[in-house]
């Protein structure tokens, strides 16, 4: 038997397993220990082709990866080791779209052998049950399990970015309160605790992020005009969501009228809350003190909406009182520019994008010059 060139890597009969074994030596690591790569074929000539494509990509530069290595480990690594910089309710959201949506699926494979074909018949799975915002999130997991497992040298590239996300199904479609509709939710939730909150939320435009960060010392009722501060919201590090979106709002009427309620309301719950209660500064807070959570604030909403007639409580969210704010504002006739800035937005591009349901799309500025011109009997005045 002729003995293969150096360089060339091995052939040899495994009696055991009962395969042709494939070695190549691909040089030495950092400590000087020498580094080779294994494959197995039935038949002799399929090993050779391994060893072939084993020496073509040492050659070539590229990472061997490791045969038993799955997207199950992958993904596994990247939730414990590759979102450091993420809060605990973002990692605790991507750990159940991955244990939701991808391990169940796709873990058990082995992470060399997935391939484009496969992402995109698991894609077009999800797109019949999620919507196109979600499948965009659970493929991006993947993504960046798979991207952070070939930094590692852990397999030759990410099939997942040669991948699209499809349609997907339909998302909700935010609304917004007709005028009638919003005097009802103004004047009928009174009873509710929530009420003031309601009040503020679609007076101000405030996000709810933004609300249930709000605190006293931001609150100035007795000042001319009275105002409120919108410097804060429960992200990470207590930012607003832009540098824009701080901001500082004039209180309408009735919101002055809420926040006072709301300061005597909040006195008689501290005191039936005695030793439990948790003084956190905040103004809207659950009956013990403490912050309250996005799902507090959806539950006690739409218990309130429970009292308004003529509107589902179902149908609704927090976030739309937001809208709400824009649309009416919009049919006042205010312009685009200036909701913009009430709500935070960096320009009109996102307030147009994201509230183009809410904007009234009726551009007035030439009509009014017009009318200045020539006036209603044609003539130039």
């Amino acid at each position: 038997m002729t003995r293969r060139a150096r360089g060339d890597g091995g052939l040899h009969w495994n009696e055991k397993r009962q395969r042709w074994i494939a070695t190549a030596a691909l040089g030495y690591d950092g400590r000087g220990k020498r580094v080779s790569k294994k494959a197995a074929g039935r038949t002799k000539t399929e090993a050779k082709e391994k060893l072939r494509a084993l020496l073509r990509d040492h050659r070539d530069g590229l990472a061997l990866g490791q045969d038993g290595y799955t997207v199950r480990q992958a993904v596994e690594d990247w939730l414990a080791y590759g979102l450091t910089r993420d809060t605990g309710s973002t990692i605790t959201k991507y750990r159940y779209l991955c244990d939701k949506h991808i391990t169940p699926f796709l873990g058990a494979r082995r992470l060399r052998d997935l391939s484009a074909t496969e992402v995109d018949a698991w894609l077009a799975d999800l797109s019949k049950t999620l919507s196109k915002s979600t499948t965009e999130r659970v493929r991006g997991c993947l993504n960046r399990a798979v991207r952070r497992a070939m930094a590692r040298d852990l397999v030759k590239r990410n099939v997942v970015e040669l991948t699209e996300v499809p349609g997907g199904q339909p998302g909700r479609r935010s609304k917004s309160l007709t005028p009638s509709q919003a005097d009802g939710v103004l004047i009928e939730t009174r009873p509710d605790r929530l009420h003031n909150y309601i009040v503020v939320s679609l007076l101000t435009g405030a996000r709810t992020e933004e609300l249930r960060a709000l605190d006293w010392d931001h609150v100035h009722l007795e000042d001319r005009p009275p105002y409120v501060e919108v410097w804060r919201s429960v992200r990470q590090g207590g930012d607003t969501k832009t540098r824009k979106s701080k901001r500082t709002l004039a209180l309408p009427e009735l919101c002055l009228e809420a926040l006072r309620r709301q300061r005597v309301q909040q006195a008689a719950e501290r005191l039936a809350a005695g030793d439990q209660w948790h003084d956190s500064g905040l103004v809207f807070t659950t009956a013990l003190g403490s912050a309250m959570d996005a799902a507090n604030v959806r539950r006690d909403f739409r218990r309130a909406l429970r009292l308004v007639s003529g509107i589902d409580p179902k149908d609704w969210t927090p976030r739309e009182l937001r809208h709400s704010f824009v649309s009416l504002l919009s049919n006042a006739g205010l312009p685009v520019e200036q909701i913009s800035q009430l709500v935070g937005h960096r320009g009109t591009t996102v307030t147009e994008l994201v509230y183009r349901h809410q904007l009234k799309p009726v551009l007035q500025t030439g009509a009014t010059v017009m009318d200045q011109l020539f006036g209603a009997d044609g003539g130039r005045r």
